[in-house]
């Protein structure tokens, strides 16, 4: 009878993991020689991974990260595992809009050309950031709408484009209440996990009304844009979190959990799949269309988190 039972519940764990947790993988062929691509926070996880693929379909690869000596080691194993030279770090620290003016600055200097850029970095985390804005919302959005918006025009220059913002099925739960945007003068009273979740959640549903509102600014261009849940994955996003959670999280993480590679198969899809242009501003789960959240719908909410992002990053 024990064998039975250890039986169905292998099968039970199976069926789950391969239906609903594993994933579809994206199997096109397309190459990217002669082209650029920039991906945040791909010196580990799913940015990682991500970037790993695009530099076996010969892309030139830019690794835009905070940590340098953890980014270096992470562009020089793509390299060894691609085969491809041509991928390099620069600095990049989105909790820093200064940081984010820097590299755009050093990127367009340097770099002739941007086909591609993914918007991946993101963290669950109490903290505020340099400017004093609360990290998640600063990092997972502020930062990556003002990257994106400088680095606007070369996008335009080398169409067709495309800018991929990975966002997360917690954007359902997410709500967005403009008075607590701004920035906080004061000390920040530490925050519980709740609250860290919840502000998470409420920056992944910035990005879908961020993706939502720049492909309205967008039509008529050669640049697209798309926004998406990578699956349920364990990666370092969590790193933040107390010790006690994560070792909570991590049995549970071992047995159903995605890998960053299996995690990143969404993103690419968004970045190399042909004729998803006429769904430019849309959402993707498991390489396939989806519907969003009621909130991430509202363009009137979409139109004034981008002119209250604009007004917060100096760009108004």
């Amino acid at each position: 009878m024990y064998l039975y039972v250890v039986a169905a519940s292998v099968w039970v764990y199976v069926l789950v993991f391969y239906g609903l947790f594993k994933g579809t993988r994206f199997l096109s062929p397309a190459r990217l020689q002669g082209k650029t691509v920039v991906v945040t926070g791909s010196n580990t996880g799913i940015g990682k991974s991500t970037a790993l693929e695009l530099a076996k379909r010969g892309a030139r690869v830019i690794l835009a990260c905070r940590n340098k000596e953890k980014a270096e080691a992470a562009a020089f194993d793509i390299r060894s595992e691609s085969g491809n030279p041509q991928v390099v770090f620069m600095q990049l620290d989105l909790a820093s809009l200064k940081s984010v003016r820097s590299f755009a600055e050093t990127f367009l200097k340097t770099e002739p050309r941007l086909d591609i850029l993914i918007n991946n970095a993101g963290v669950i985390s109490p903290g505020c950031t340099e400017e004093g804005f609360d990290l998640a919302f600063g990092v997972n959005h502020l930062g990556h709408f003002l990257l994106t918006n400088l680095l606007l025009e070369r996008l335009w220059r080398c169409g067709p484009s495309r800018v991929i913002t990975v966002s997360a099925l917690l954007h359902r739960f997410g709500s967005i209440d403009f008075q607590l945007l701004a920035p906080q003068t004061d000390a920040v009273p530490p925050q519980s996990a709740w609250s860290s979740l919840q502000a998470y959640c409420n920056s992944k549903l910035c990005n879908v009304l961020f993706t939502r509102e720049l492909a309205n600014r967008l039509e008529g261009t050669d640049v697209t844009c798309y926004t998406l849940h990578p699956g349920v994955i364990y990666t370092e996003l969590c790193c933040n979190l107390s010790q006690w959670l994560q070792l909570l999280m991590m049995p549970l993480a071992k047995l159903f959990l995605l890998d960053p590679s299996g995690g990143c198969q969404t993103t690419l899809y968004c970045a190399l799949q042909e004729g998803i242009e006429p769904l430019s501003g849309r959402y993707f789960s498991n390489c396939a269309l989806q519907q969003v959240g009621a909130n991430g719908r509202d363009d009137g909410l979409a139109k004034k988190l981008w002119e209250v992002s604009e007004r917060l990053t100096g760009m108004a």
